[in-house]
């Protein structure tokens, strides 16, 4: 099952594609963790971007199909993978259908968390980050066991700046520009699958099962 998950900024899609991963035993690749493990291996390509990177630019679409289309060519993704972050607009989505295509691969399904803007600004604005460890809360729905302490490495946790609501507003507009169009685009190819991710962790994830099969 190659899986490309869909959805505004806070909408939790990182959250259900870690649980589709664990729950079908496949790799959950998020372009972040990608970039992150290139860079630190020193690979080629991971030179590459950390070079735009390093400038503050954004790292080519090129390059982050090139980046990903690596990481599913690994062992580990014969099974299928789910996308969590990628592609981000049409010229990524197409991109990567091309490149699929050459390796005799397409995506199975494109699920889109559908949350209305609103209700992301307060769950956005009620995340809560380790800035050590990285591990992530919300004040209520995952709160930390002793408040503001990272239950994981006893750091202080805090709110980030990407998470304040203005920024957060921001980012909705951003991915209504850019993001939003992929939704028609894997609609149109037959494989759009949309959950309502306004319910319950858990509820959302059922649904996505449902869809997936168990």
């Amino acid at each position: 099952m190659k899986i490309i998950m869909l959805g505004a900024p806070g909408a939790g899609k990182g959250t259900q594609a870690k649980k589709i991963a664990e729950k079908y035993h496949i790799p959950h690749i998020s372009t972040g963790d990608i970039f992150r493990a290139n860079i630190k291996e020193g690979t080629e390509l991971g030179k590459k971007a950390k070079t735009f990177m390093d400038q503050g630019l954004l790292v080519p679409d090129e390059l982050v199909v090139d980046l990903v289309v690596d990481r599913v060519k690994q062992n580990d993704c014969t099974k299928g993978y789910v996308l969590d972050g990628f592609p981000r607009t049409i010229p990524q989505a197409e991109a990567l259908d091309k490149a699929l295509e050459a390796i005799n691969e397409k995506m199975d399904y494109a699920i889109n968390v559908e949350v209305p803007d609103a209700n992301i600004v307060s769950r956005m604005s009620g995340r809560r980050a380790c800035l050590k460890c990285g591990a992530t809360y919300h004040i209520v729905n995952i709160p930390t066991k002793v408040e503001g302490i990272c239950d994981v490495c006893g750091s202080e946790v805090v709110l980030r700046d990407d998470d304040k609501e203005e920024t957060v507003k921001k980012r909705l507009s951003v991915y209504h520009e850019q993001t939003q169009p992929l939704i028609e685009y894997y609609n149109k190819k037959g494989i759009l699958v949309e959950v309502d991710g306004t319910r319950d962790f858990d509820q959302v994830f059922q649904a996505i099962v449902k869809v997936l099969g168990e």
